[in-house]
């Protein structure tokens, strides 16, 4: 099950996230997301785990708890929205002034 961890302290570190739910289960892969222009954490994360049970549990027992004294959001990821590139906006940074 892959889980979305939301509201992540930016000190975080992807290990801290496998330790904490590692006490669940088995954690095949945790990835904090990062930003590409500053490099810093976006504040969100993935976690997967390979037992849907376990994975349960660990949604259960860790939502609104607290990581580096800031409460955690754990849910469920959903499936990525398919979109079309072209209607994105685009942003223009040469027109800044």
């Amino acid at each position: 099950m892959n889980i979305f961890v939301g509201n992540l302290s930016y000190q975080a570190t992807e290990e801290d996230l496998q330790k904490a739910f590692s006490q669940f289960g088995n954690v095949t892969s945790a990835k904090i997301i990062m930003d590409n222009y500053s490099g810093r954490s976006r504040g969100f994360a993935f976690v997967e785990m390979s037992d849907d049970a376990q994975a349960a549990q660990a949604i259960e027992k860790l939502n609104n708890t607290l990581m580096f004294q800031t409460a955690m959001t754990v849910n469920e990821a959903r499936p990525r929205a398919d979109r079309d590139r072209r209607d994105a906006p685009r942003r223009s940074f040469n027109n800044r002034y």
